[in-house]
């Protein structure tokens, strides 16, 4: 039976524990109110530009462009952001069971992959997957150059032919409870979707008056939407990780409080029992000698 200084110790170790998940959620609370306010900012933009490419490629008859061809899906991309740390509760694990259920769903096509995250990276190498680049350590604070340079890496496999489509897969901050799993096609750009992922509709078309040819700005537009689509993808990716630490870290700060009050219950019933019997001891000791 453990005695009260082990009753002691523990309760000692688990209120230095309770310390640590409690400073780690307040830390994830002033890091999801910057990557909060980042991914909703980024909404709009994405939303405006997917507007004025869904415009302008209305008005060409038959758009052609490296980044619209369509072919046979043989070879595919896929770029997966996970977490860059653990203690996020099923963050990580909810993102990889996403990912692979998208490539059971291809497994008859070659997959290569981007992971974009410490722990994808991880899980993913040791599964087994080819690389064509990695980027670690990226998403505690998004740079838009990284999210360029995974853009043009894409694009330009994609543009050689070597890739038939890219697809990106994510957490999208929904709230700081809930988060949206989502798997989205960015390559051949095809549908084109408004800054919080859902399809525009093509009747609402806005009448810009452009001064190079169509053609030309679509050249521009294309590869910016894909700079944007996967810049947004990184913000709602960070968010939602920050999110979920701390949902996690809160509640790992409660249960560590219930243990504390079970163990101090317990602790103080053994103590009880101690005084008691001591009692009882000196009782029957006096008993005895009268």
């Amino acid at each position: 039976m453990p005695t009260l200084l082990d009753f002691r110790r523990r309760i000692r170790s688990v209120k230095n524990t309770q310390q640590i998940t409690r400073a780690m959620k307040f830390i994830s609370a002033a890091q999801l109110r910057r990557a909060q306010e980042s991914a909703l900012a980024a909404r709009p933009y994405a939303s405006e530009l997917a507007r004025v490419l869904r415009s302008t490629m209305s008005r060409i008859d038959e758009p052609e462009h490296p980044l619209l061809a369509k072919r046979p899906e043989k070879n595919v991309l896929a770029i997966v952001l996970t977490g860059e740390r653990g203690l996020a509760g099923a963050f990580n694990t909810n993102i990889l069971k996403k990912a692979n259920e998208f490539f059971r769903q291809n497994r008859d096509k070659k997959t290569v992959v981007v992971p974009v995250g410490k722990k994808g990276r991880d899980s993913l190498k040791r599964a087994g997957f080819s690389f064509a680049a990695e980027y670690v350590n990226v998403l505690a604070k998004v740079d838009f150059g990284v999210a360029r340079e995974i853009s043009a890496l894409v694009t330009e496999l994609y543009k050689k032919e070597e890739i038939d489509a890219v697809y990106i897969i994510f957490s999208e901050f929904k709230t700081v409870m809930t988060a949206n799993l989502v798997v989205e096609k960015l390559l051949p750009v095809g549908a084109v979707r408004d800054g919080d992922g859902a399809q525009e509709q093509a009747g609402s078309q806005v009448d810009y008056i452009y001064e190079q040819p169509p053609e030309q700005i679509l050249d521009r537009l294309l590869p910016r939407y894909i700079e944007t689509q996967v810049l947004r993808a990184m913000l709602e990716s960070s968010a939602a990780e920050h999110a979920a630490r701390m949902t996690s870290m809160e509640s790992a700060t409660k249960n560590a409080g219930e243990v504390i009050q079970a163990l101090t219950l317990h602790m103080n019933k053994v103590r009880q029992a101690a005084i008691t019997k001591e009692i009882i001891e000196i009782v029957s000791g006096a008993s005895s000698t009268a």
